[in-house]
């Protein structure tokens, strides 16, 4: 069930209370560093990228560095992460890519990062608002994709449509900012399983419980 335009809001200004400046809990000190976290985020915790990426970092700390790196190394270092063939090969293709291709920089645009092995427009996102502060689209993890559809603000389940109903709902300056304040109430209180709605300042809000 869609909310009601009329409480849209209200739901905005509940969040904005809640969560009025966020931002990533993964740990970077560099473009390049919070790529990598990203792609070592894909179905694991921020939590414990962010006790991997301190050991990968401190190894390979610039896209040159990981692109000589050996990737079974590489594997070995980020293997708590899950995935880590796959994940260890995106981060080594995209670091000899950004080596030969970007001069050892992270791009600051969607469609050059799009080109990047293991990036696709969550982490392209991710990486333009959190690192550049640069809003061209909502990113949308499984965390917005839940409570997006809970609260009404989508009736979609894809990740490209669901983003393109929350950049139609939402000016462009609220973009970076929803996205994280769904992520951390989806951590906190709208779990996938149990969610804690007798403690949520959003139940009264919700089309999840019947509000109309």
């Amino acid at each position: 069930m869609l909310i009601k335009k009329e409480k849209l809001p209200e739901v905005l200004k509940t969040l904005q209370k809640l969560y009025p400046k966020t931002k990533t809990a993964l740990a970077y000190n560099s473009a390049f560093e919070l790529l990598c976290a990203v792609i070592l985020s894909a179905q694991c915790t921020d939590k414990r990228v962010n006790e991997i990426t301190p050991v990968l970092f401190k190894k390979y700390p610039t896209p040159q560095a990981m692109a000589a790196a050996d990737i079974k190394d590489i594997e070995s270092i980020i293997k708590s992460a899950g995935f880590y063939h796959a994940k260890a090969k995106s981060i080594s293709e995209t670091s000899k890519k950004l080596t030969k291709d970007f001069g050892g920089k992270v791009p600051n645009t969607m469609e050059q990062l799009l080109t990047l092995r293991g990036v696709a427009r969550k982490t392209a996102n991710v990486v333009l608002q959190d690192f550049y502060d640069i809003s061209v689209g909502v990113v949308v993890d499984t965390h917005v994709k839940r409570l997006a559809f809970r609260l009404g603000l989508t009736k979609n389940t894809e990740p490209l449509k669901i983003e393109q109903d929350l950049m139609k709902l939402l000016p462009q300056d609220k973009w970076h900012w929803i996205s994280h304040a769904l992520i951390w109430h989806g951590r906190g209180i709208c779990h996938a399983r149990g969610p804690k709605c007798d403690e949520c300042t959003l139940n009264k809000l919700c089309p999840k419980n019947g509000v109309k």
